[in-house]
């Protein structure tokens, strides 16, 4: 029998996203404001994506967080929290509503 390779279909998308060319390791960068000018850049530069700009930096953001689930720290929920926040701030759009 062949020894089977685990699927990682949500690190290839985040590898090979038809929509945005991320920057390499975009996800760990320590300042929030940092990823989210990555996250922008790529998002504008990209002739691929099918959304606004915002909507597909946005998207590919909370990708990562949702596949991430219970692996993602406390530390590094908060860090990307503030990522939404600041992406929301670059492309001039409000804050997000207090839950």
């Amino acid at each position: 029998m062949s020894e089977r390779k685990p699927k990682r279909w949500s690190q290839h998308v985040t590898a090979h996203s038809d929509a945005l060319d991320l920057e390499k390791g975009v996800f760990t960068f320590e300042d929030p404001k940092r990823i989210a000018a990555s996250l922008k850049r790529s998002a504008e530069a990209s002739t691929r994506r099918k959304a606004d700009p915002f909507r597909s930096a946005m998207s590919m953001l909370i990708f990562y967080m949702n596949r991430a689930g219970k692996n993602l720290s406390d530390e590094d929920r908060a860090r990307l929290d503030a990522t939404k926040n600041e992406l929301r701030h670059l492309f001039g759009r409000p804050p997000a509503k207090k839950a």
